[in-house]
């Protein structure tokens, strides 16, 4: 099983002397990979609660943040072999032959190293200030990605559907990855759960308790099979949003909180199940957003797992 740390682009952490650090240590401490999170704003009266907190806001360290795509792109340039990966970009935010542009650089920048985690955002407030349409976005979002992969695996590429429209067009250059850079969705309805098995390489699931990914993640592999697809091909890509505390989380308490040794089991139940890869954000424990703290947790988490 891989493992992952979170690159730090949300919050006070998130500054080009800590993203660089960042970014190195996990090289050199053996992680597979960095992710990168995106957060479009921090609404004052949020139309859409925050699932977490008792008000509905959305936790402070959302109110700075540094874009996903330049991130990794700037810490690309700073190590050599790290993947890099975004967990997640919100597919209505964005238009797919734009975003295949800016993630095609990515991977050639990086050698090769992209990994794509999207999903359709929750933020009402989000989508009005994008322009984006709440009540079609599966819809769209199973073209997006068609068009994403005819930029990538085609040329000429063209694409002609309800949403999108691509004319024949060369469109160079291509990913380093054959065919594609991974793409991996975060996803809990069925019919989000669908598209994966019929057109993702994975699921990026976060705070589902590890019996129920189990089960979730069958589901999505024998509707894979159903699909003519190889369901062994897809990989788990877990992201575990850690929270270390001294008093043992409560039965009913979320996965990846607690103690160490809680945290500990948590991480084998992900092995236990076949998961490919784990990967930590540590953006909400107290006092992680000072460097040293993160780097500490880095540490911490890795031999942990």
């Amino acid at each position: 099983m891989r493992v992952g740390f979170a690159l730090g682009n949300i919050g006070p952490i998130g500054t080009p002397h800590n993203l660089v650090k960042i970014a190195q240590r996990a090289e050199a401490l053996g992680y597979d990979s960095l992710w990168a999170v995106e957060r479009l704003l921090w609404p004052l009266k949020p139309q859409s609660p925050y699932p977490v907190t008792p008000d509905g806001s959305l936790p402070a360290e959302y109110k700075r943040v540094l874009d996903p795509l330049e991130a990794l792109t700037f810490v690309a340039a700073h190590t050599s072999k790290i993947a890099i990966g975004t967990s997640v970009l919100d597919i209505p935010y964005y238009n797919p032959v734009m975003l295949a542009r800016r993630l095609t650089t990515l991977d050639v920048l990086s050698h090769g190293r992209l990994r794509v985690g999207l999903g359709l955002g929750w933020s009402k407030d989000e989508h009005d200030a994008a322009g984006a349409e709440m009540k079609q976005r599966g819809a769209r979002a199973d073209e997006f990605l068609q068009v994403l992969k005819a930029i990538w695996t085609t040329d000429p590429s063209e694409f002609h559907g309800k949403f999108y429209t691509l004319p024949k067009s060369h469109i160079q250059t291509k990913p380093v990855q054959k065919p594609h850079p991974p793409i991996y969705l975060a996803a809990f309805a069925p019919a989000a759960l669908a598209r994966i098995a019929r057109l993702a390489d994975g699921w990026n699931p976060v705070a589902i308790p590890v019996d129920g990914m189990k089960q979730m993640f069958e589901g999505v592999k024998e509707m894979a099979r159903g699909s003519g697809r190889d369901p062994s091909k897809l990989e788990l890509i877990v992201r575990a949003n850690v929270e270390i505390t001294a008093k043992p989380r409560p039965t009913d308490g979320m996965i990846f909180t607690g103690t160490l040794e809680q945290i500990k089991q948590d991480v084998e139940g992900c092995r236990r199940i076949g998961a490919h890869e784990i990967h930590f954000d540590p953006t909400f424990q107290p006092g992680a957003q000072q460097l040293e703290s993160w780097l500490g947790l880095m540490e911490q988490l890795r031999k942990l797992a």
